[in-house]
């Protein structure tokens, strides 16, 4: 059995839902989880997506949203990445369980050998390796700090009743069995519609979910009721009767101005008393400790000033495939008494061939463009749009424009300068095009041709600077280097280096070996920067992105004096 902290038993907190998908599980569990951190325990996390692959590294970010970038190179959902900036933790691959990575370790133990001859099922086998899996994980510590941590917040993709997540059921069920009720706090998020013109709450959905769920082996400690109002008593008690769970242990988290507030929504409701309560674990917490929280939630609904942003992107369909670029701007912008306007820009629209098939859009497209105070190209696979990428590069080089150009966007930007400065009309990626005669971004050779997963240059890496007296370095601290998480296959050819730092374009960030160019900046622009890496992913509430900050702050005309200050405290400093 795992031990939490201090030798206790583990704690488990499970967050399953209901009714519907897409009701907020993975930010109420991240708010649990700082709810409960700021009562003193330490927390970690685990999601459980029960579809078949093993990661999320080969998931379109249409379907599935982006894919978050952990330090150790694990492709995962998206919601870790909530669990990150909400908990200020460094999460594992392992923190992801999929059904296809418990499957593929039973098969791999029955291709040993390992169940001498037995059939393998299921029930126990598929079962039993979810459970260890969860407890092994569970006691890794996330924090930084020695030993494991006091409770685990375990999110179950998916909504009860999916044929997928039947084996998570059962062996969550039998995971609360064996460690006993006072080691097990299962919550329930569900959703309280209002129907027609009367504007009665409905429960009914939320009960057949609750049935479901208890027909699985599973009852439900609190119930995290969604709605856009907050809910009526009479609903409340109307829920309690008929689930099972008492009045006080209903919470409801209806729509709020920001996700901030989702923790405070809690604590307001004393969740975390009835958390702790069944977890036996009130006389190791303390009363919660949300100053910060508070602060930064209300000081966010106070903002009345906004910088105009243009993301020119590939995906701008579905604003969850950059959910992590545009937390970075949050943080960026509040940390700047700012309010972010992000103008979703699809990159296909800038392009030329759009003036003539769809000529709305593109002119709705270059006046968005145009009226933004900077403009970010995040990353990407893929050809579609990326015409339309190098004219928005172009226009910010040209116009001097704040330009922040992340994985993908560096590469448009190399291959921006190379055709309208160095004049090498084809210049191109490989990517985009295998005979191009001036291949000036190529496929990195340690990469797999055949294979898409977890075949790429993944997770945290180094970059030195190259200039100490570059923009990127002074943000960044007036530090050597710097640890930035990576996901691509493509880099800079290192044979056109020379050409392209002679056009203006300089290389001022590079890994240890000194060829693999990882930052750009141009000369002579406000700030025209470009990274390989994926700043965004360690952007935290509080703790904003250096180079996103730097972007924000050249878009507001903040940027040297806010580097004169960095240069001054770093002159100050004793030796």
């Amino acid at each position: 059995m795992e031990r939490g902290a201090g030798g206790r038993q583990m704690k488990y907190v499970l967050v399953t839902g209901g009714v519907v998908s897409g009701l907020g599980k993975g930010v109420t569990a991240s708010s649990i989880g700082v709810v409960l951190k700021a009562c003193g325990l330490r927390v970690t996390s685990i999601k459980i997506d029960p579809y078949l692959n093993t990661d999320a590294g080969t998931m379109s970010p249409f379907e599935h949203g982006e894919v978050f970038v952990l330090d150790d190179g694990g492709e995962v959902d998206l919601d870790l990445g909530n669990y990150e900036r909400f908990l200020d933790v460094t999460l594992t691959r392992d923190n992801n369980i999929t059904t296809g990575k418990i499957y593929r370790s039973v098969i791999d133990k029955e291709r040993k050998g390992d169940y001498l001859g037995k059939t393998v099922q299921v029930v126990p086998h598929i079962t039993d390796a979810i459970k260890n899996r969860i407890e092994r994980v569970s006691s890794t510590p996330v924090d930084g700090k020695r030993g494991p941590a006091d409770v685990c917040v375990i999110e179950l993709g998916g909504t009860v009743g999916d044929i997928e997540s039947m084996p998570f059921i059962e062996a969550l069920r039998q995971l609360s069995f064996s460690v006993g009720k006072e080691n097990f706090c299962l919550i329930h998020v569900s959703l309280v519609p209002v129907l027609g013109v009367v504007g009665e709450q409905k429960t009914k959905p939320t009960q057949h979910s609750v049935r479901e769920l208890r027909a699985l082996g599973l009852t439900p400690d609190l119930l995290a009721c969604r709605s856009a109002q907050p809910l009526q008593e009479s609903t409340k008690e109307k829920l309690s009767q008929f689930c099972h769970v008492p009045v006080a242990n209903i919470l409801n988290i209806h729509d709020v101005p920001n996700i901030w507030h989702v923790p405070l929504l809690l604590r307001n409701q004393n969740a975390h008393e009835a958390i702790l309560k069944q977890l036996d674990c009130l006389s190791i917490a303390t009363p919660p400790d949300l100053k910060g929280w508070t602060i930064m939630a209300e000081a966010y609904d106070n903002l009345t000033n906004s910088v105009k942003i243009a993301m020119v992107g590939k995906y701008t369909g579905l604003t969850d495939s950059y959910l992590s670029v545009v937390k970075a701007l949050l943080h960026a912008c509040v940390s700047c008494s700012l309010k972010p306007s992000i103008q979703w820009i699809a990159a296909s629209d800038l392009e030329d061939e759009s003036a003539k098939t769809t000529p709305e859009a593109h002119a709705v497209a270059w006046e968005a463009l145009k009226s933004s105070s900077c403009i970010l190209v995040p990353g990407g696979f893929g050809d579609r749009g990326v015409p339309g990428m190098i004219l928005a590069a172009k226009y910010a080089r040209e116009n001097r424009v704040p330009y922040l150009g992340i994985c993908l966007g560096m590469q448009i930007s190399v291959i921006e300068i190379s055709r309208y400065v160095l004049g090498l009309g084809k210049a191109n990626s490989e990517e985009f095009d295998p005979e191009t005669p001036h291949r000036v971004v190529i496929f990195m050779p340690e990469g797999s041709r055949t294979h898409m997963g977890s075949t790429m240059r993944l997770g945290s890496r180094r970059t030195f600077f190259q200039n100490p007296d570059c923009i990127t370095s002074k943000l960044y601290g007036n530090s050597a280097y710097v640890d930035e998480r990576h996901r691509h296959r493509y880099e800079v050819n290192p044979d056109f280096i020379g050409n392209l730092e002679s056009a203006g374009l300089k290389f001022v960030g590079s890994d240890e070996s000194g060829r693999r160019m990882e930052i750009v900046e141009l000369q002579d622009h406000p700030y025209y920067v470009g990274v390989q890496f994926h700043p965004e992913f360690k952007s935290r509430p509080g703790k904003p992105s250096a180079l996103v900050l730097g972007l924000i702050l050249a878009a507001t005309g903040q940027l040297q004096p806010y580097l004169k200050r960095i240069s001054d405290s770093s002159a100050e400093a004793p030796r």
